[in-house]
Order: structure tokens, then sequence, then C-alpha cells
């Protein structure tokens, strides 16, 4: 058997890709070193960007794993070290690629990722369930999905993904989001609180601060999209986005009921005064199945009254001249809330569910929206009449 070569363990070392960067670990400088015997025993030094990374189990096992794969390898020891100062320095530069440090790279020109800011005149009318779910189904269609939990106040998407004790990397002053197992990357200012029960009482100004960081601060890399789960209401942080991201879409969700219909109007009209465009309006909490008769009988118990959600989108329409369909009607489903209190969302466990089958549906018309550059903003001001 012959002893392999420098270049075939460096090949199969390029495969392994960092947990939390998504890139491989050769071209993100953290192969230290390579040896190899003659009796094809190979010792690797892996540099982890920060002492105590929560990943470095995962590291250790794929990179074991890729470098026995290599013909002629009969063992593999794999030294995990720490990056120093200046090699922190170097990784940044790589993964900014030399832009400026508080450059929110969704707001550039020519930044093909998908925004889609999910909003709510009100709370309580499940916003959360509806973005993490939305989040997963077009994460199961092959997307790279990142989560921004921007509700400061009720933070609640860490918990219903699984991942609510999780704290984020930090190498020096970039955040690596949270990963989670279908792929979806998250941060929420939960993440970033020295304790999960403190209190945030911030106004204005460091409202908008702790939103440009979780975008501007936190490497993202290359999204398909990328979801926002504003606070209910036209406050602070509804404001801020839109000056932030005014490429960003709004998907407002609303409950059938009089009440929540009115308050949801407003919700979009804010978007709108921000330059931002309501694409869709979901129903949710829309009817309960009838637990006594078949599916085929498609009974329903309008336990929250009926039309709320046909009423925004016929309002925003008008009102914007262009048309805001209603994406889906969310039926009231036990296993919907169970799984969001479980950390299990119900798209990942239960796909026969109704409330599932709605989801992917609203998954499927926002996925079939090719990443491109209609409708967006060029950035550009007139300066002078012809």
């Amino acid at each position: 058997m012959s002893t392999p070569s420098l270049e075939q363990v460096q090949a199969a070392l390029a495969t392994v890709n960092d947990p939390e960067i998504k890139r491989p670990i050769t071209e993100l400088g953290m192969v230290d070193s390579v040896e190899i015997s003659e009796a094809g025993h190979v010792d690797v030094r892996v540099l982890l960007t920060v002492a105590g990374c929560p990943l470095k189990d995962t590291i250790n096992r794929d990179v074991t794993a890729a470098v026995s794969k290599v013909e002629g390898v009969t063992g593999v020891q794999l030294d995990l070290g720490v990056m120093d100062a200046e090699q922190r320095g170097q990784l940044q530069e790589i993964l900014r690629d030399g832009k400026a440090q508080r450059e929110i790279p969704f707001g550039q020109p020519g930044n093909l990722t998908k925004v889609y800011a999910i909003a709510s005149g009100k709370g309580g009318v499940g916003k959360s369930s509806v973005t993490v779910n939305l989040a997963l189904a077009l994460a199961a269609q092959g997307k790279k999905v990142g989560i921004v939990d921007a509700d400061i106040y009720g933070h609640s998407i860490p918990a219903m993904m699984g991942i609510a004790d999780a704290r984020p990397t930090q190498v020096d002053d970039l955040i690596m989001p949270v990963p989670t197992p279908s792929g979806v990357s998250v941060i929420s200012i939960g993440m970033l609180k020295p304790r999960r029960d403190q209190v945030v009482a911030w106004r204005g100004p460091m409202l908008d601060r702790a939103l440009v960081q979780m975008l501007a601060d936190v490497y993202w890399g290359d999204l398909d999209a990328l979801l926002l789960d504003l606070p209910p209401g036209t406050g602070d942080i509804a404001i801020s986005l839109g000056q932030h991201l005014p490429s960003a879409e709004v998907v407002v969700v609303t409950t059938p009921q009089e009440a929540a219909a009115e308050v949801a109007e407003r919700a979009g009209t804010m978007a709108s005064m921000m330059h931002q465009r309501v694409i869709g309006v979901v129903e949710n909490m829309s009817y309960l199945p009838c637990p006594h008769c078949s599916p085929e009988e498609d009974h329903r118990l309008e336990i929250f009254g009926s039309g709320g959600g046909e009423r925004v989108a016929a309002t925003l329409s008008q009102r914007f001249g262009y048309d805001v369909p209603v994406l889906a009607q969310i039926p009231l489903d036990v296993t919907l809330r169970e799984g969001g209190d479980a950390g299990a969302p119900i798209v990942s466990t239960d796909l026969t569910s109704p409330a599932a089958r709605a989801l992917y549906r609203i998954a499927d018309t926002l996925g079939g929206r090719a990443r491109g550059l209609a409708g967006m903003q060029l950035g550009l001001t007139p300066t002078s009449k012809f």
C-alpha cells in the first residue's frame, strides 16, 4: 500500500466545512499543519476560531472521517489548537472580503438574498410560529436560510427552534449565527444576553443598534433567504428595518377576527410607508377542522370568525395599487402549538397535518421566486431634470 501524499490529504480536508461558518476549513486558514508518516499515519493540527468552540466535536469527527477515506491512510490523529489574535484578524478579512465592518450585506446593491420581514399588527397571532415553520420549509427545498429574531422584547425563536440555551460563537467582534440540524442559522437578542431570564428594557437608539448588530456583525454567508421575525405593531424596529433594508419584502400575519385584521392593515401600511413591498397576507388560526368529521367532509369550525385575511389583502391591494394575495389560511392545530413549545416545528415532524401543508404552500410560493434583480432598488437619486 502506497503512502498517501500531502495533496491527497489536503484535498480531503478541503471537503470539511466549519459547522458554523459553512466554508472549508482549508479556505479559512484553520489547518495549521499536516504530517504523514511512511506507515500512512496522519497527524493534523486544526485551529479553532475560539477556545471552547461549541462544535469542536463535529470538527473532530468530520476531519477524522474525511482523512480516513484517503487511500493509504492507516490512522488519523487530530490536535485542536486555537487561533491567535493575528490569525483571527486574517479570518475576519476572509469572511468580510475586505468590506467595512458595519456594512449590512443584505442592503447592498447586487445582493441577491431574499429578505422577508414577517410582521403583524398585534401580538398573539402566531407570527413567530409562521416564521420558524416557513424557514424550515424553505430549507427543506434545499435553500440556505437564516432567521433574525428581531422581536427584541418577545424573542421566542430560539426556544421554538430547540436552541433556547445556545450561544453564538464570537470571533473578536464578528458573530457566528447558531446553526441548527435543519441547516437554518439563527441569531436572536436572547442569545446575546448574559442570562436567559434577563429582561430587555431598551428604547429607540438601543433597538436600532441591536438590529444593526444582528444584521451587520453576524457572518451569514451567502443566503438564499433571510427571515426577520418583527415585533408586533409599527414601532422603532419596523422603522429601522425600513431604513436599513428598504428592499425587504413584508408578509403580514393576522387572524380572522375583525380586531386583528384592522391592526394588521396598519402593519402593512407602515411597510409601504418605508418603501417596502407587501407580498402577501397569512391568516393564522383560520379554523378548527371538525374533530368529529372525516377530512373529506372538510367541516370547519370558525372559532375566531372568518374573512380577516381576505379583508387585509383586499384593503392593502386597493391602498397600494398592486395585488397583495392571501398566501395561506393556516388552521388551528394542537401539534403546531406543541411543536413550538417542544422546539420541534410541525413542518419537520408532521408533514401530513393541514397546518404543515398550508405552511409548505407558502414556502412553495416564496421559494419559487428566483433570486434576481427584478424589483430591487438601485439606490439612485435623481439630481436634476432633463
